[in-house]
């Protein structure tokens, strides 16, 4: 296995838990900018308004969402793999 295939199978999480509008998503551009295309993030948010901005950010970066899961305390995970 080389150095960039497993770096695309490792999930990367980022925690933008407590942290509102737009700080969310320019948490995730920013911690992701740098990683190759097909990498997995785990990114856990709380905020409410967090799904439809996680939307709009993947369809102009060509992000995909391939699970979103509600866990404890109104965090949810999203499972998004890179363009």
């Amino acid at each position: 296995m080389t150095d960039q295939t497993a770096a695309l199978q490792e999930v990367h999480q980022i925690d933008a838990i407590g942290l509102v509008c737009p700080l969310p998503i320019l948490r995730l551009k920013k911690r992701t900018q740098h990683l190759p295309s097909g990498t997995r993030v785990d990114f856990l948010a709380d905020d409410p308004s967090g799904r439809g901005d996680l939307q709009l950010l993947c369809e102009v970066t060509g992000h995909r969402i391939e699970w979103i899961r509600e866990e404890d305390a109104g965090v949810i995970r999203y499972r998004i793999c890179l363009a």
